[in-house]
């Protein structure tokens, strides 16, 4: 596969100038609008995003959404907003909280100019078992049915770092988010987290995180996982803010990158689909968290691309060629890993999960940058 295009443009905006103009701007050089690349005329088109979980702050504005659903709407296309529910606890675990949690982060059809579907529904158990194509791990995947319903895919997602991933970008945002509880589950089911009693402090944060009532704590007050009842979704993880909790089998999160990835294409395979990503307050977790860390670099600007594999190398090599932003995690991390998401993240390798979408035709690392003014 040779290489693909990534389209950039930078945050700067002249008086008389919008980061939502450059936006709309950015996506039609992109080729969004090129039927001969994307016909999403009469199109029921899924734009998978993150909803943010409430309490967290650097999830992406609604307005970004709203500029990539009227330029939909202008060629044509049906769209709508989705995400499926979380496996682990939160506002956001079933479609009544997941909306209204996505409605105090001022998502509704009036602010984006489009419905909003939970794609997994109600409970999260409204799925579609799909064949994945050249599954070098697994056969099938379990994906939302009302994304498997839409005839055009196109992911909206802010990049950022993640404690088991190392960071979340389009393949994240397609593959993780895509996938039903039970997808999820699957995703997330090799590796059991344990608990350093040394760095534990028995603050009990990590507990409220956990929805399988998996964490008990014993004399002195220290954290015990119980490996019968966790189901490896990480939450704890990022939770603790002692680095107390970790994941001893590094496969383990390797195995995540592989299914994540197979998953995105799962979601992706035979279908139209294009992919954007805002480089803005990159923080060192998932917005899935209710709270946010500090971002770790200034912000970088917007990508957009056909090939979920390109636009994830590109943010990443522009964040990794960022300033550290004194302060943050980042800077207080030793820099010992030669890039800024393994500083943060030790136990992680993101290179994985870039590696394996490529093996299985997913897409291309090799890019040509093109930058629109």
């Amino acid at each position: 596969m040779g290489k693909s295009k990534v389209y950039f443009t930078d945050m700067r905006c002249k008086l008389g100038t919008s980061l939502l103009g450059k936006l709309d701007k950015l996506i039609r050089e992109a080729g969004i609008s090129d039927k001969s690349k994307i016909d999403l005329e009469n199109k029921y088109t899924a734009i998978k995003i993150h909803f943010g979980e409430p309490g967290n702050l650097s999830f992406l504005r609604p307005n970004f959404a709203k500029t990539v659903v009227g330029c939909v709407k202008s060629l044509g296309g049906k769209p709508f907003l989705t995400d499926c529910n979380t496996l682990y606890v939160g506002r956001r675990g079933n479609a009544l909280d997941h909306l209204e949690a996505a409605q105090e982060n001022g998502y509704s059809p009036l602010s984006t100019g489009c419905q909003m579907l939970i794609g997994d529904g109600l409970k999260g158990m409204d799925d579609v078992e799909v064949p994945i194509k050249g599954g070098l791990v697994l056969k099938s995947a379990m994906i939302g049915r009302a994304i498997m319903d839409a005839d055009a895919v196109i992911s909206l997602s802010h990049f950022k770092g993640h404690e088991c991933t190392g960071f979340g970008g389009a393949i994240k945002n397609i593959g993780m988010g895509c996938g039903s509880r039970a997808g999820k589950m699957a995703m997330h089911s090799d590796g059991k987290p344990v608990v350093s009693g040394r760095m534990c402090t028995g603050c009990r944060g990590c507990a409220r995180f956990c929805a399988h009532n998996a964490i008990s704590f014993g004399n002195p007050g220290k954290a015990l996982i119980s490996h019968s009842l966790c189901t490896g979704c990480g939450r704890c993880i990022g939770s603790c803010n002692f680095n107390a909790i970790h994941n001893p089998n590094e496969s383990s999160n390797a195995m995540l990158d592989c299914k994540m990835a197979e998953y995105c294409k799962a979601v992706l395979d035979g279908r139209p689909h294009f992919h954007i990503s805002i480089v803005n307050q990159v923080s060192p977790y998932c917005d899935c968290h209710d709270e946010n860390d500090a971002a770790v670099v200034p912000d970088i600007g917007m990508f957009a691309s056909f090939d979920p594999v390109a636009i994830d190398r590109a943010c990443i090599d522009a964040v990794n060629a960022a300033p550290e932003i004194h302060g943050s995690i980042l800077s207080e991390r030793e820099h010992a890993h030669g890039d800024h998401f393994t500083n943060i993240h030790p136990s992680t390798d993101w290179r994985r999960q870039l590696e394996h979408a490529t093996k299985i035709g997913l897409g291309s690392e090799e890019y040509e940058l093109v930058t629109v003014k």
